[in-house]
Parts: C-alpha cells; sequence; structure tokens
C-alpha cells in the first residue's frame, strides 16, 4: 500500500477545462482546484503572455473598447474574443496561437458598446469524433450577428444559419445600426444556443425589442423567442401595461450572461431597463419583467417565474450580473438556489424552481419624483441580506476631495443637488444617483465558494449627477459649455432630455470618501457580511502622494479556488490579486500590461495551474490599454 500511495502521488493529476463563461453553466466560478494556496501563492510568475493584435485601429467608436472577455477551455485549447469579435483558439500550456477567425464587422459603424465577454462551446453529440464543427464555437457580434465556427480550424460552420451566420437584426425592430449588438457569449442547452442582446441606452422610446432568442445549434433555425414586454393581450403581463406603452417601449433586454440548469431545463435571464433609462411617464406602471431574474423554460422560453428587483426603473439599475446558481445548505438540506446580485449592493437569492425568496424582501418606502408627467412606485425590494455598499444620503458633510480646495468644491456640488439616498429619482435640477448606475455590481457578478458557503462580491460606490432637461432647451445646455464633461442623451419620444456625469471634484477625484471599491464575502449560513476590505489602489489613478488610497472603482469579477483563493483582476489599476477566502487579505499582486477589467479563469494543465486573465483596460474607465492574454502559475519544478 505504502508504494501504491507513493506511485499515485507521484502520477500526475488530470488537466482540467472551464467549459463555460463562469466554468459551470450556473456560473459559479469556482473551481476545484488547490496547487496554489494562500501558502505558496506569492511564487506565482508570468508563464506566457498571448497578444491578439485588436487594438481597436480604425474603428469609429475605437476610444471606448474594452477587452472584458473570459477565456473558455475544452480539450486543450483557450477560446475568447477581442473586443472587436476576433475569436482566438490558443494552447493552454504554451500560450501559442493555433487559429484566428476575424468577422470583419464594419469599422464605420459607432458602436453603443464596444466589447465582447466571450465565446461558447457546444458539443453535437450526433457528430463523429474528428467531423467538421462537432464541437462548435459561438460569438455573438456587435453588428448583430450569431455565429458558428469549426473549433479545430476556426472556419465558419456551413450549415448554421447562411454560412455560419444568422442574422439577429432580424425581427428585433432595427432602429439605430451600432445600437442592437450581443456583448455577452450565448449559453446552450441540448441541441440549442440562446442569446440575449444589449440596446443602445436612452436615444428614445421606441428602440429594439429586448428579446431573447434560442436557435438551433446545427441550422441556425429559429426555436423560440421571449420579449420582456408584453406585446398583445394575449400575455398574462400585458393588463400591467397601457397598450401604448406596451407596443412602443423597447429593451427590457438581456445584455449580461444568462445561467442555465442543465438538469431542470431552466434558463435565468437577468433583464434590463426599458427604455429610455432615466424618465419613464411614457411606460406608466412597475414595467414587469423588466428589471428582473426571469426563469424560462428552455425547451419552450415560457416564464416559469419571475422577480422584478426594480419596479419602473428611472435609475438604469439594469439587472446586470449573471445569476449565479449554487446548492444553498440549510438545515443540513441543499436547496437548489440562484443567486442575484444588482446595481444597487443587494443580493436576492430564491429558489431555482419556485422563485422563492431564500432571504427575505421587504417592500420599503422611497422617495417620490416632482417631475411632471412621472410617476414612480411607492416602495422598492430590499433584501433581507445586508446590502454591500451605502444607502444612504450623499451629504455635504461627506465631501471628500485631494486637497481642501477640491473638497470644498465637492461640498458645493452635493449641496447643489437633490440627495436623499438610494431611490432618490432623477429631477429638473439634478439628483445625486447613489449607488450610481455603474454598480453596485456590474457584469462581473458574484463567485461561490460551496465549501464555507460565501459569495464573493466586488462592488463600487461611485455618484453620478442626472439631470432631466426640457426638451425645448436640451441642444441649447448641451451646446452652452458648462457641461463640457457630461453625456447627453435625447430619450425621443418623451418630454426630457438627460445630462448625465460623475460626481466628482475639478481635480477629477470622486465627491465621495475612499474606498470606492471593495471585495467582500457574504456569509450565506449566517446572512451576514464575513468580511469586507477595499480592492485595488490609486497608484494608475493619481499621482504621488495620491497613489497609494485604497478602493477604487472596479469592472470585472472574480473566482474562487479549493485551494482557499478569490483571484481578482478588476480594480482600475493594472494588476491581478490574490485574496486569503477566510480572511479577506490580499496575498499577492501580479502586475499587468494593461488594465485587467475582465474575468479571469484557472486550470490544470500537465500537472501545473495556471490563472489566466485578459489584460486590455476599459476605455470608459480610462485604465491602460492593451491586447494582452496573460497567465500565471507557480515555477515549474
Amino acid at each position: 500500500m505504502h508504494l501504491l500511495a507513493l506511485l499515485l502521488a507521484a502520477s500526475p493529476l488530470p488537466d482540467t477545462n472551464w467549459p463555460s463563461y463562469g466554468n459551470d453553466p450556473g456560473g459559479s466560478r469556482y473551481a476545484p482546484l488547490a496547487q496554489i494556496t494562500p501558502e505558496n501563492v506569492a511564487g506565482l510568475e508570468v508563464a506566457w503572455t498571448y497578444r491578439t493584435g485588436d487594438l481597436g485601429e480604425g474603428f469609429a467608436s475605437g476610444e471606448n473598447m474594452a477587452f472584458e472577455a473570459t477565456p473558455i477551455l475544452v480539450g486543450g485549447t483557450l477560446y475568447l474574443s477581442t473586443p472587436y469579435n476576433q475569436v482566438h483558439a490558443i494552447d493552454a500550456a504554451t500560450g501559442e496561437r493555433r487559429w484566428m477567425f476575424d468577422p470583419r464587422i464594419p469599422k464605420d459603424l459607432w458602436y453603443s458598446e464596444n466589447t465582447s465577454r466571450g465565446v461558447s462551446a457546444w458539443r453535437d453529440p450526433g457528430a463523429a469524433g474528428g467531423a467538421p464543427c462537432a464541437l462548435r464555437i459561438f460569438i455573438g457580434t456587435l453588428d448583430a450577428r450569431l455565429i458558428a465556427l469549426d473549433s479545430e480550424t476556426g472556419k465558419p460552420c456551413a450549415d448554421f444559419g447562411d454560412a455560419g451566420s444568422v442574422d439577429l437584426a432580424a425581427g428585433a425592430r432595427l432602429r439605430d445600426e451600432g445600437d442592437y449588438l450581443v456583448t455577452s457569449p450565448p449559453v446552450t442547452w441540448r441541441d440549442l444556443v440562446i442569446t440575449g442582446s444589449a440596446v443602445g441606452d436612452n436615444r428614445a422610446v421606441d428602440v429594439e425589442l429586448g428579446i431573447v432568442r434560442a436557435f438551433d445549434a446545427r441550422t441556425g433555425e429559429l426555436a423560440w423567442s421571449w420579449d420582456p414586454i408584453p406585446r398583445s393581450a394575449d400575455n398574462p403581463a400585458y393588463k400591467e401595461w397601457t397598450g401604448k406603452a406596451a407596443e412602443w417601449t423597447g429593451a427590457a433586454n438581456a445584455w449580461s450572461v444568462l445561467s442555465v440548469d442543465v438538469e431542470r431545463g431552466i434558463v435565468f435571464v437577468p433583464t434590463g431597463s426599458a427604455s429610455p433609462d432615466f424618465y419613464g411617464g411614457e411606460r406608466p406602471g412597475d414595467n414587469r419583467h423588466a428589471n428582473s431574474i426571469v426563469a424560462l423554460d428552455a425547451a419552450t422560453g415560457e416564464v416559469i417565474w419571475a422577480r422584478q428587483l426594480v419596479h419602473h426603473d428611472v435609475w438604469d439599475y439594469d439587472v446586470a450580473s449573471q445569476p449565479v446558481l449554487i446548492e444553498l445548505e440549510r438545515d443540513g438540506e441543499k436547496i437548489p438556489a440562484v443567486v442575484q446580485a444588482t446595481k444597487m449592493g443587494m443580493l436576492f437569492v430564491f429558489h431555482r424552481e419556485t422563485g422563492e425568496p431564500l432571504f427575505g424582501i421587504e417592500e420599503r418606502p422611497v422617495p417620490a419624483s416632482d417631475v411632471p408627467g412621472e410617476k414612480l412606485s411607492p416602495t422598492q425590494p430590499f433584501s433581507a441580506l445586508p446590502p454591500l455598499v451605502s444607502h444612504a444620503p450623499l451629504t455635504p458633510d461627506d465631501a471628500w476631495g485631494i486637497t481642501f480646495w477640491d473638497r470644498g468644491r465637492c461640498r458645493d456640488l452635493i449641496a447643489k443637488y437633490r440627495s436623499e439616498g438610494i431611490y432618490t429619482p432623477p429631477s429638473l435640477e439634478g439628483t445625486i444617483v447613489w449607488p450610481g448606475y455603474a454598480g453596485g455590481s456590474n457584469w462581473g457578478s458574484v463567485s461561490f465558494d460551496p465549501e464555507r458557503q460565501f459569495v464573493i462580491a466586488n462592488t463600487m460606490q461611485l455618484p453620478f449627477v442626472v439631470q432631466l432637461i426640457p426638451r425645448d432647451d436640451l441642444e441649447k445646455v448641451r451646446e452652452s459649455g458648462v457641461y463640457e464633461d457630461s453625456q447627453f442623451a435625447r430619450q425621443a419620444g418623451t418630454p426630457y432630455g438627460m445630462r448625465r456625469k460623475v460626481l466628482e471634484s475639478p481635480l477629477g477625484a470622486p465627491c465621495n470618501p475612499p474606498p470606492g471599491g471593495m471585495l467582500a464575502a457574504m456569509n450565506l449560513r449566517t446572512g451576514k457580511i464575513q468580511w469586507q476590505v477595499p480592492l485595488g489602489t490609486t497608484e494608475d489613478l493619481a499621482p504621488w502622494p495620491f497613489d497609494d488610497i485604497e478602493g477604487v472603482p472596479n469592472i470585472g469579477g472574480s473566482i474562487v479556488t479549493a485551494g482557499g483563493l478569490i483571484f481578482i483582476g478588476a480594480a482600475a489599476d493594472d494588476y491581478l490579486r490574490a485574496f486569503d477566502i477566510a480572511t479577506g487579505k490580499e496575498l499577492w499582486k501580479g502586475r499587468l500590461p494593461a488594465g485587467g477589467q475582465a474575468t479571469p479563469m484557472t486550470y490544470r494543465m500537465n500537472g501545473r495551474q495556471y490563472v489566466v486573465i485578459a489584460a486590455g483596460g476599459h476605455g470608459g474607465a480610462g485604465t491602460t490599454r492593451g491586447d494582452y492574454v496573460v497567465a500565471f502559475a507557480l515555477p515549474e519544478k
């Protein structure tokens, strides 16, 4: 027995995969790997670096490019997408290119989003081994195509749609090219590939339809379509809308990542705001199925259950995070649950089969609107789990700045605007939306440690000013030169345009005190926050002596390993970090050649555990740009 044990110990451990965006179809972002531990993580070094070549050159909106992809791993090959939809196949052990496919999306369009978070893989159970397209790689593109590629060669699968591509704009009520696109990977279930879409915000009431569609993974034929907004009286939700609003309102789209309960045949869909985001007078009522987590029958697209998390949204509080499927341990039983993170910094947990809340939800009164034509819900749902960001008003006493002078300017700005805490509605004088529409949590979602029952969430607390502007005054205000740093939107079909910007000092520092970004562990056994620590520093954001402030805005997500570690980039500095999941202590950080505003992944290959992250920066966040994929590992023995 002693000899057998030695032989087994000497045998290389089997290779592992990361076959879906969140590793498993439920997006837990958990890997049962333990070669890298709190004791040895400080020894991580760069194992290989790959460059995609996609730097947005020649694209009209290239300045907004964001490299947000998480690679998937199937059979020794990493597959990932670049911001402008190139698909790269990379040897997982060496970082060498196997093939590259470029769909050649139009460069002259102004895309409302300039990113792609990844691809999906589907193996045809009826195909012979080695047959063309037996394993298909699916990607949705910024010019609204769904493309199927042969995993071995990168060539389009000729039997899928029209020579490998399905036109997603068809049937979506296309209004503006470049504003109906796909930024997140599709999901698969049995013989179906299922996708939502991204819809450019705040253009008008009658923007594109937020439909979720399933296609035959072999042929590309449409299997079913679900619209979150009811369009006809035979839909049970139609009675909760006025006829005009149900006909003309667009969006409520699922632009983030979907999740699939493969065994139960349920697709979990996070939906966004109905159009436009900041004024809802043309869509009275709660706008059911917008801003919701919706469980759909994967075979038919029929609604099984739905829970709205924001009523009549006027804050752009999309349900932006992938729903995460977990087994919740309670009273000696394992309950199939789904965790939904939100931009409001709240976590909601539901029974997967019924939608029953597994932690309480309370409807609480919220501030009313004083904008003519607007009628908000008098209450909003609050989770019994403690919030991960502040819901209190931002007051002049909270003003922060790098110097005494800009702190005073922030104090004056905060006093100028309406600020009554979370759910303070947009106003004509300007409102502090806090947390802002970037989150709380965003598309990076959360990860889950099944052993400890910890939900790991990275959040940010960044205030924005949102101001509604009467239609006749919009152009005059835009051209006044007073608000050169603001974003403006028409919100056509409503009486108001919109202005918004980060609430910051003249020196560019947020007016709220740090930390502006946090990493937290929510203990689902106790229903309490286990720990919460600042995430990132101002090293790459501010000059000395202000370059060591802890806790900065972040975009991306975390992963958890059986080795007791959390790996995360996300923060607006150029590092990948490792934290001890038990304590929240930062144990290691590895310098990246560009911003790591993506979610990492991990796998074991030839007995060696790798941690891989896309490092290409984020145009909106202003982080270092690049086209890198970086793999870290412990030194080879």
